[in-house]
């Protein structure tokens, strides 16, 4: 059988099956990198920039290595967020990828109630993180913190007080 022939059987497989078993005597391994799918993006001065969205609040979010200060709106976080529990929500992200200390957070935050800005911070922290370092990117999403709360307040409707609240009944 000659090269421009096309095989048409089995059998005329067969006859080919020595050359094909020379060709492809050695196994091919595939090449597994251990470099993340996504590259590290930081700007000249060796930050990363995100921005975090929650309610109505949005936050522009800068990530740096530093001590673990963070400041909101040009105030400490103590000053800026005085409850506990959204100091709380705002270090959720480093815990989880376990870099508590370890990175200088700068944000400014506008919009919405504090709830929702600590929400937004929040949110912004970890897009930065996972664009400084791209490995704890699935630690991050994991967690659920990469996605975007969508919840976001019902608008009110006429004839009634607020959203779904109707006036009070009354028969005369």
């Amino acid at each position: 059988m000659s090269d421009t022939e096309t095989v048409q059987s089995l059998s005329d497989l067969k006859d080919l099956g020595e050359v094909a078993v020379v060709e492809t005597e050695e196994t091919f391994k595939p090449v597994v990198s251990n470099a993340p799918l996504r590259e590290q993006q930081i700007d000249a001065q060796g930050r990363a920039y995100a921005t975090g969205r929650r309610k109505d609040a949005v936050a522009r979010v800068w990530v740096k290595p530093g001590s673990g200060k963070i400041i909101v709106n040009g105030r400490d976080q103590e000053v800026y967020f005085a409850r506990p529990t959204l100091r709380l929500v705002i270090n959720q992200t480093f815990q989880v990828a376990g870099r508590e200390g370890q990175y200088d957070v700068i944000a400014t935050v506008k919009g919405g109630g504090l709830s929702g800005q600590a929400g937004a911070v929040k949110h912004g922290i970890a897009q930065a993180l996972s664009k400084y370092e791209p490995a704890l990117r699935a630690a991050v999403k994991a967690a659920g913190f990469l996605t975007r709360d969508p919840r976001v307040v019902e608008r009110k409707k006429y004839g009634r007080a607020k959203a779904r609240r109707s006036f009070q009944f009354s028969k005369r």
